[in-house]
């Protein structure tokens, strides 16, 4: 399967419940490449990078979240990679 990038907004109770190391222990345990960081505005935002089934299985994850974590929305944005990133880790 081809390598594909998807950026998400993840909205609802997603700050101050684990949900940055929640899609970080997710996202590198699926080999996948890029950040995930607190927005201002309380959402979470995820841009990652990798196989597309692999992507696809993150973006399932974000819709449960972590157990303290209430999620509302996940808007998803796909395309191709930049291939910008060397690793998974957690923006601030």
């Amino acid at each position: 399967m081809a390598e594909k990038r998807v950026k998400l907004r993840i909205s609802g109770v997603v700050q101050g419940v684990g949900f940055r190391a929640f899609v970080w222990r997710n996202a590198r345990s699926l080999g996948l490449k890029g950040y995930v960081r607190n927005v201002p505005d309380g959402t979470v935002e995820v841009v990652a990078e990798g196989e597309e089934s692999a992507l696809r299985k993150l973006v399932e994850l974000c819709r449960r979240g972590p157990m303290l974590a209430r999620v509302d929305s996940v808007v998803e944005e796909w395309s191709e990679p930049t291939g910008e990133f060397t690793s998974f880790s957690i923006a601030w």
